[in-house]
């Protein structure tokens, strides 16, 4: 039997909740289901696990998201989705399968994903300014996701794409390290 990588399980439920919730015209509600969703599973690995765990049944797992789903509002998409990867077991790719919805969504709704990395949290208006010349830039809305990363020491860097803007102290540093070596 062929082996199919996770990427490409993920790529497929995602793309299957995507054009299901188009064609309901549920797309924003579905959309915002899984960015809750996503949020969720990375603040509780522990939910997570135990939607993956084999030793609980299929139904005891759509019993209780039924009920999550009710409280929360989810839309049905969503729902339906999460029935079906508890039917198949796979709910250890849980965080790729909305990890790939989020970039299906974001790219079809002509958004660019940028990745900034910096030593700490922007203010609100660092954040406002930061997106605003990303979207003159870029020429298109973008959507921004911030890693706090100590190490740079200081300023941003910016990933969309296959570019890279490198605007860090520990950059800086190390090129100045590298001049002054002769490289």
């Amino acid at each position: 039997m062929k082996k199919v990588s996770k990427t490409k399980i993920a790529s497929t439920y995602a793309n299957a909740l995507y054009e299901a919730a188009m064609q309901t015209k549920s797309l924003s509600a579905v959309a915002a289901d899984v960015d809750g969703l996503r949020k969720t599973a990375a603040e509780e690995p522990e939910l997570v696990k135990f939607l993956a765990n084999p030793l609980y049944d299929a139904e005891e797992k759509k019993s209780l998201l039924a009920e999550v789903a009710g409280k929360l509002k989810w839309n049905p998409d969503t729902l339906r989705c999460l029935d079906v990867i508890a039917d198949n077991g796979r709910f250890k790719e849980l965080p790729l399968i909305l990890e790939a919805f989020g970039h299906i969504y974001l790219q079809r709704q002509g958004i660019a994903e940028v990745e900034v990395e910096t030593v700490k949290k922007l203010s609100a208006a660092q954040d406002k300014k930061l997106k605003a010349n990303l979207e003159r830039k870029l020429q298109k809305q973008v959507a921004v996701t911030y890693k706090i990363v100590p190490e740079l020491i200081g300023g941003l860097k910016i990933k969309f794409g296959s570019e890279m803007i490198d605007n860090t102290l520990a950059s800086k540093l190390n090129r100045l390290e590298n001049m002054m070596k002769g490289e």
